[in-house]
């Protein structure tokens, strides 16, 4: 009894085989879909450009979903987006196997919340790399949504959790139709690719060594970015836990954020709206209007 209790209180410390209660499909997800990868790399390992190509854009697609539309958007309201703009970014990271909005969000504040802790979703501080890049996805729980998210609690969130497996059975196997080897890339490979891509913002960019204990572990890598293509920007964690609810997460002209273009364009065509920018630049626009009215900056 004790030794469950305790495993229930650090799921770290399971065997990692052993999933939370409800999770089992998502682990024979993970398992098929790594074997359904490996299938495919071997029997097609150099895509035709044209497959390739296709496979990166839906990529990319679901990774500005995530980016734009969970992290920045609904997870910490640092902008507000138009509603079928949304909505098209919640399909492409449902279509990426990102999970559905409401369980998503909620994971994540809970984790800005209790950052590094024992009560940390993925803290690689406490379960190690592996917990924190994967295991955690299947052996967690899962967040309370009416505690972490309860402002999105409503039918037009809700509907997206019953729209979930069947979007990623279309995500798996839509690919059939042009053959076997746009079903292997366009369905397993990039969905393992991208499933690791986003999981590394939990794991290595989270494990800066020698840090003592409640010191914000995160931290910006820049080779990070390119392999992320759509979540660009992603990489400058460090950046984006200093300032959470700025909508930008680069905060030097070099650190490329591809999620802050999408917003700024989407913002040039009343897309969206009450963008957040980070302190530092409103501390510069207040500086020049006050010196164009001549006035001290506060």
């Amino acid at each position: 009894m004790r030794s469950t209790q305790l495993t229930d209180e650090r799921p770290w410390m399971r065997p990692w085989w052993q999933y939370s209660k409800g999770n089992g499909s998502v682990l024979f997800y993970i398992v098929s879909v790594h074997l359904l990868a490996l299938t495919g790399l071997i029997l097609f390992p150099l895509p035709s450009w044209i497959v390739l190509t296709v496979a990166l854009a839906v990529a990319s697609m679901g990774g500005v979903g995530i980016t734009v539309c969970y992290h920045r958007c609904m997870a910490h309201r640092s902008l507000r987006l138009n509603p079928v703009v949304e909505n098209i970014l919640i399909f492409f990271a449902i279509f990426n196997a990102s999970g559905e909005p409401m369980s998503w969000v909620a994971n994540h504040r809970h984790h800005h919340a209790k950052a590094d802790t024992e009560e940390d979703v993925s803290s690689p501080r406490q379960g190690g790399f592996w917990w924190a890049h994967i295991r955690w996805i299947y052996q967690w729980s899962g967040s309370d949504v009416r505690r972490w998210c309860p402002d999105m609690d409503k039918p037009r969130y809700r509907a997206w959790k019953r729209l979930l497996i069947p979007i990623i059975v279309l995500s798996s196997f839509s690919g059939l139709i042009f053959g076997w080897e746009a079903f292997f890339w366009f369905g397993a490979i990039r969905l393992v690719y991208v499933l690791h891509l986003q999981m590394v913002v939990n794991s290595l960019l989270h494990m800066t060594p020698g840090l003592p204990e409640g010191v914000d572990s995160s931290r910006n890598i820049w080779w990070v970015g390119p392999l992320q293509m759509g979540a660009w920007g992603e990489n400058w964690h460090r950046n984006h836990h200093a300032e959470a609810n700025a909508a930008r997460f680069g905060r030097r002209w070099w650190q490329i954020d591809v999620g802050w273009y999408v917003i700024c364009a989407l913002k040039a065509l009343r897309l969206a709206s009450d963008v957040r920018a980070p302190r530092e630049v409103l501390k510069k626009s207040a500086a020049l209007d006050s010196t164009i009215r001549g006035q001290p900056a506060a």
